[in-house]
């Protein structure tokens, strides 16, 4: 019996060993996870958040909130909850704060966030955002908002749905993951504005966010090929960061990215104006992912029919792996850039 024991708590050791690799290589390669994000289920919700019926999805209104109310069922639907630290999946954003910057008539709106606990790091935090507002209707036209942006809200469920599955499977990431749809971009960034005064979590302890406004179509530099997207702001803060995300792409997605709307003398200043502005100036390392504007941006004719689904479907798959290697990766990444 004194020599069986020994050789049982190697068997055991081994059998933990060898189980605690396999975990570390599934979590390596995120290709199983990656391909769950289609073009069937993004073109199914956006066809859905960007219907008649969201009514332009003004901050505040009733549109906003029948979208909002889709896309907390369909969280719920992957077993996704809300944060622990939250008592639901909305943070209310009150009209007094939407209204005081430029003396607007809004209505009470609501951020709407969801969450994945990391296994081994869960106090940091890894914020993936999109807005899932837009500018209503006018003139009684519905301003659908497909690729603004709505492209960016069903890439988040898509994400969202990806990071599930590895759970379920036993690989689920390894820092925690908030979900985040802000209210409120359309008139200032309000809704990250207000997540970065009132956050869930200390900010401290956000070691990333990753923005994706507008990534369903194409612009007019780039009239021969969807196989793009602009990458703006990944090195602003962290030279780790732009190296995942680079790293990442040449890996798994072989993008082109672009650069030119990164350059700090751009005169369109795209950096200053999504949402991740609100967490970069805050000393949070931020990625923004953007296909660009063009002829149909904030018209009534950014509408589902003209997204260019396959395109759409690499670039949340990009964004998927950049968290993924975020999330699983040894260190956060380091602010090394004044």
């Amino acid at each position: 019996m004194k020599k069986i024991i020994p050789l049982i708590a190697i068997a055991l050791s081994f059998s933990c060993s060898s189980t605690q690799t396999t975990v570390e290589q599934n979590n390596s390669n995120p290709t199983k996870y990656l391909n769950s994000i289609t073009v069937k289920d993004l073109k199914k919700h956006l066809f859905i958040v960007a219907n008649d019926s969201m009514e332009g999805r003004e901050t505040g209104s009733e549109g906003q909130k029948r979208a909002g109310n889709y896309l907390i069922e369909q969280y719920k639907s992957n077993a996704i909850s809300y944060p622990k630290a939250a008592s639901s999946f909305y943070q209310k954003v009150p009209a007094a704060f939407l209204n005081k910057k430029y003396h607007t008539d809004l209505k009470d709106s609501e951020n709407i966030w969801a969450f994945i606990e990391g296994t081994e790091k869960p106090e940091e935090i890894i914020v993936i955002s999109a807005h899932y507002d837009h500018i209503g209707i006018q003139d009684g036209d519905v301003y659908n908002g497909a690729d603004d942006d709505g492209s960016g809200t069903v890439a988040l469920l898509e994400i969202a749905q990806a990071f599930a599955l590895a759970k379920k499977e036993g690989h689920g990431p390894k820092r925690s993951i908030l979900f985040f749809h802000a209210t409120g971009e359309e008139h200032g960034l309000l809704g990250s504005s207000y997540y970065s005064e009132n956050p869930l979590y200390p900010l401290a302890n956000t070691i990333t966010n990753i923005n994706i406004d507008m990534i369903g179509r194409r612009d007019e530099i780039h009239p021969n090929t969807n196989n793009y997207v602009y990458l703006i702001g990944a090195d602003r803060l962290s030279t780790q960061l732009d190296s995942i995300c680079k790293q990442a792409n040449d890996k798994y997605i072989h993008l082109d990215l672009d650069y030119r709307f990164n350059d700090k003398n751009d005169p369109n200043h795209f950096y200053e104006r999504s949402d991740h502005y609100n967490f970069a100036k805050h000393g949070i390392p931020s990625a923004f992912l953007f296909n660009g504007v063009h002829a149909d941006y904030h018209q009534k004719t950014d509408t589902p029919d003209k997204i260019e689904f396959d395109a759409l479907a690499k670039r949340t798959q990009l964004a998927f792996v950049i968290a993924w290697e975020l999330a699983n990766g040894q260190n956060r990444p380091v602010v090394d850039v004044k």
